[in-house]
């Protein structure tokens, strides 16, 4: 069995959850110090990853927001946000959890303390095995691309940011949307979520017949609504902007974590970025692999077209056209960039 190998980043070592990060500041809202964030010649990538974890949690929110399964202790969520050098554009591409990645020989696990040889893995994994550092590591290998940032969100972290914007995000559908496993439970239209139903929304992926493609659908409509929000009371508040970014960047130790500091710096380039200026994709998948003992069903990348997607970001380019990159064996699962200012409820 064949499996994509992990490949050293073709450059130095420099992607819900971007909300503040990505948040435009109103013109002088706050005053920053300059900080350690990087003005890379090429543009900053962020990793951004959310966390399946119940840390933190109460008993209540567990059964109310259907909390109480096994955490899996690993990420959910996987986006490697691309912003310009220029700071007039954000990318925005997501990295399916159930991606196929081959983790090299040689690392040791944390939960464990066994050193591995080389095997193949999900690529949502290289949390539970290396953390925050082994994450970065894999997602440069894969994508070839340096990795400058990361900002790690758990289930708790989420909530709590979701909850310090006022009357909450909204959230849209054309059809109801209902999921078991989540208790999700949406009539079409569009409804303003708080927390813990937030947080049942981004998970969702057995509501729309689409999988973890329908969940990163909503995952990104997610951070575009809230961004629209934060203009409500917040970005023009200080106190309230450095305690959004506070919360959601929390106080965990990660690889290259940004910093709250780091955050409101970033808001604070992209003030005058409007949404039509972030564009939104997954990346290429060309299908399912075979099932691998021990690792269960996973996705192929699209080779040609994920080296095409990462090559325009690399060279701090827009990303190609729908069309540029041939379709996937999974119809949900073909490459369709999107516009933020399309993704905004009405």
């Amino acid at each position: 069995m064949k499996f994509p190998r992990l490949r050293p980043a073709r450059r130095p070592l420099l992607a819900a959850a971007a909300l503040s990060a990505l948040a435009p500041l109103a013109p002088g809202a706050l005053a920053v110090a300059p900080t350690g964030l990087p003005a890379p010649e090429k543009g900053l990538n962020l990793l951004v990853v959310g966390l399946d974890t119940r840390k933190g949690v109460t008993p209540e929110e567990k059964e109310r927001f259907h909390l109480g399964g096994r955490a899996c202790d690993c990420t959910d969520a996987m986006m490697l946000v691309h912003v310009s050098a220029a700071n007039d554009r954000v990318e925005v591409v997501s990295l399916p959890r159930d991606s196929l990645a081959s983790f090299p020989a040689g690392h040791r696990d944390r939960r464990t303390g066994e050193v591995h040889p080389a095997h193949p893995e999900k690529i949502n994994n290289a949390w539970a095995e290396g953390g925050s550092a082994f994450t970065v590591r894999t997602v440069e290998a894969m994508t070839g691309l340096p990795v400058h940032r990361y900002l790690e969100i758990d289930f708790r972290r989420f909530m709590d940011t979701v909850d310090r914007v006022d009357g909450g995000v909204p959230v849209c559908t054309a059809r109801p949307l209902k999921d078991p496993s989540t208790g999700l439970d949406l009539r079409p239209g569009t409804k303003r979520v708080a927390g813990g139903e937030a947080l049942q929304y981004v998970r969702s992926r057995k509501a729309d017949g689409q999988m973890d493609f329908g969940r990163i659908q909503k995952q990104q409509g997610f951070v575009v609504n809230t961004l629209r929000r934060l203009h409500d009371g917040v970005l023009d508040d200080p106190e309230r902007l450095k305690a959004f970014a506070a919360t959601l960047r929390g106080t965990a130790a990660a690889e290259r974590g940004i910093s709250t500091a780091e955050l409101l710096t970033l808001a604070a380039r992209l003030r005058n970025l409007p949404p039509e200026r972030m564009e939104f994709a997954t990346v290429p998948v060309r299908g399912f692999n075979p099932d691998i003992e021990g690792v269960g069903s996973t996705l192929a990348w699209d080779e040609k077209g994920a080296a095409a997607v990462f090559k325009r970001l690399a060279e701090d380019r827009p990303l190609p056209a729908a069309g540029a990159v041939a379709p996937s064996e999974i119809p949900v699962g073909t490459y369709r960039p999107a516009r933020g200012s399309s993704l905004i409820c009405p």
